[in-house]
């Protein structure tokens, strides 16, 4: 049931953005004083909320506001081999895949739209396979800051601006681990401790977008992201208390 909910509600936030005005996040009350703090709603739980004392972006540009959890953002995947998956797909599908080492990921872009990101790794490498629906922007990114894992998640938003990406609408991310907010079209933080640190993009080398033809051609030992995917959602998440060793090695 879950599964079904979520995709209507990705089937609705991409209608409303393709065919209607897009619900404006501040007019909608989503911006706030919480106590001594600027913060963005980010669900029912107070605690779920953004703190955003030091946003880089523009408030008016923000779109929706649908609560941080209502995607499935995979914490653990899980996967089958290409034999199986093979009953599922056409040859025309579009994948996202990855390969170093001995592994090899493929992550259909129908199931990244579902939960736009799958925290994974790849050959021992903490990594995030992520797709954005509205700019049709995929991408394999490393997770890995200088011997510290973050875990991504959606934050429920959409960010515009006319001089970035055509002015196309792309997701917010934002990451568990300092609840910082991230926007994927300019490749880096734009709030809380991690603001100005850049997304690590994965070598091209490493991944390409490719199709099911292709994956079968070429990668027949391939794991495959199985679809349909749904988890319970965590209620707390160790914070890192010390960013500063990531600041200063990987800020913009």
């Amino acid at each position: 049931m879950n599964c079904k909910i979520n995709f209507l509600l990705l089937l609705i936030l991409v209608s409303i953005s393709c065919y209607a005005q897009r619900p404006s996040a501040k007019e909608n009350g989503k911006f706030f004083q919480l106590k001594d703090n600027k913060a963005l709603y980010g669900g029912k739980l107070e605690s779920q909320h953004f703190i955003i004392n030091n946003l880089d972006l523009k408030e008016e540009q923000f779109h929706y506001g649908i609560g941080r959890e209502r995607f499935p953002a995979l914490l653990n995947p899980e996967f089958e081999n290409v034999e199986s998956a093979d009953k599922k797909w056409n040859d025309e599908d579009r994948f996202l895949i990855a390969y170093k080492g001995n592994d090899v990921k493929a992550y259909s872009v129908k199931d990244l739209t579902r939960h736009e990101i799958v925290n994974d790794s790849l050959d021992g490498e903490p990594i995030m396979a992520a797709y954005c629906i509205l700019a049709d922007l995929g991408a394999i990114y490393k997770r890995k800051y200088d011997g510290t894992t973050l875990t991504f998640a959606l934050s429920g938003y959409t960010y515009y601006d006319k001089d970035v990406w055509n002015g196309l609408d792309g997701f917010i991310l934002w990451d568990r681990d300092t609840e910082s907010l991230w926007w994927p079209l300019i490749g880096k933080a734009v709030s809380g401790p991690l603001k100005g640190v850049k997304l690590l993009e994965m070598d091209k080398a490493y991944w390409e977008d490719t199709t099911w033809k292709q994956i079968k051609a070429n990668y027949p030992n391939a794991l495959v992201l199985i679809s349909g995917q749904d988890f319970d959602r965590p209620k707390t998440w160790k914070n890192i208390k010390n960013v500063n060793h990531i600041i200063e090695k990987y800020s913009k």
